[in-house]
């Protein structure tokens, strides 16, 4: 996927809702991703044109994801999340969106739903009203969640002693941006192979360790400052202290960029209270074989919510299941060898002796 258009205008060839021109579509400082350079950078999906999702080289795209929340053994629910599975409803025409895209979110609130509830609300709207987008989409993404933060402080109404994480999906075209500041995950199923596309921000994480205690924040039994059990997040403005200072705890998203292919089948998006009792490659194999079943994503997302309950889960539970084909997963054929097998000196001394002793 290449370069972006003028305002409303395009000159050259449309390429995956683009207009191909100077600058990368999830870019940022004007470089285009090496994914997107590639001639062959990913196969178009199998049976494309009654895809649920969005990987398919035609020009439209098309998002039905499916969705489950429950509020588990907490007396409130602080979880919020959003789907839209066609950004151009929302994509003021000047910005040069020609095809569908779609957007997808998760946001872990505590003390409160404040902060979790303010995000879903806003942040999308503070991706796509930045100057950056789409030419330089990270540079946008990462300018919105800096304001989110901000507003979080400044706005009166709300508690600023709330806070969230958040991670979300930003899919254009066949690629797909992965934004995440605190510990929600974002697991991509690749023919039953799980592939993480972004890192929980756990205090101990040794990455997370360094920053935090380079910026004088201190760790108390997996805390950051004895307080917060995740190292990034929007809000906690008690944390934070005076705005524009830099503090251990930081509101800056890491990034993961994926060009989506024929291999990719679905996405699971969940916060903590899922993968706190349940690995990313198990979570994979759920959804695969649910999938195999029925091919429906709310039944899978349901079923991961359940499963964790069943584990003791002692957090909210929010999962977003995307699939991005309406065929259920095929069967994954293990082809049989003929090895010849051989037995070492050791091993056939070792059955000369049994056999003698017989």
């Amino acid at each position: 996927m290449e370069g972006m258009m003028a305002p409303g205008t395009c000159n050259g060839e449309i390429e995956n809702g683009f207009c191909k021109g100077n600058m990368s579509a999830i870019g940022e400082n004007q470089e285009v991703s090496d994914g997107l350079n590639q001639p062959n950078a990913g196969k178009p999906p199998r049976n494309h044109p009654g895809m649920r999702h969005c990987i398919s080289q035609a020009r439209h795209l098309h998002c039905f994801p499916r969705s489950y929340s429950e509020m588990g053994p907490k007396q409130y629910m602080e979880d919020e999340h959003i789907r839209a599975d066609n950004l151009r409803e929302h994509v003021d025409e000047s910005k040069g969106l020609l095809s569908q895209g779609a957007y997808y979110g998760v946001f872990d609130g505590h003390s409160g739903v404040d902060a979790a509830s303010f995000t879903q609300k806003n942040l999308l709207k503070f991706i796509l009203e930045d100057s950056h987008f789409p030419s330089m989409v990270k540079k946008a993404v990462r300018n919105a969640f800096q304001k989110a933060d901000n507003e979080l402080a400044d706005t009166k109404s709300l508690d600023r002693t709330s806070g969230t994480t958040a991670l979300i999906a930003l899919i254009l075209g066949r690629t797909m941006l992965i934004a995440n500041a605190g510990d929600s995950r974002a697991v991509l199923g690749k023919r039953g192979r799980a592939v993480e596309l972004s890192k929980d921000h756990k205090p101990n994480a040794t990455s997370e360790k360094l920053r935090i205690e380079k910026l004088g924040g201190v760790i108390f039994d997996g805390y950051l400052n004895g307080q917060l059990s995740v190292a990034r997040a929007l809000g906690d403005w008690h944390i934070k202290g005076a705005k524009g200072s830099t503090g251990p705890l930081s509101s800056e998203p890491e990034f993961e960029e994926v060009v989506l292919s024929e291999e990719d089948e679905f996405l699971i998006i969940g916060c903590d209270g899922l993968w706190d009792v349940m690995s990313s490659q198990y979570a994979v194999t759920i959804v695969r074989k649910e999938l195999m079943l029925h091919s429906d994503p709310e039944k899978c997302s349901k079923f991961l919510v359940k499963e964790a309950l069943k584990r003791n889960c002692c957090d909210n539970l929010t999962v977003i299941v995307i699939c991005f084909s309406h065929d259920p997963p095929p069967r994954i054929e293990i082809p049989r060898t003929t090895r010849r097998r051989s037995m070492s000196a050791e091993g056939l001394d070792l059955l000369k002796g049994v056999l003698s002793d017989i």
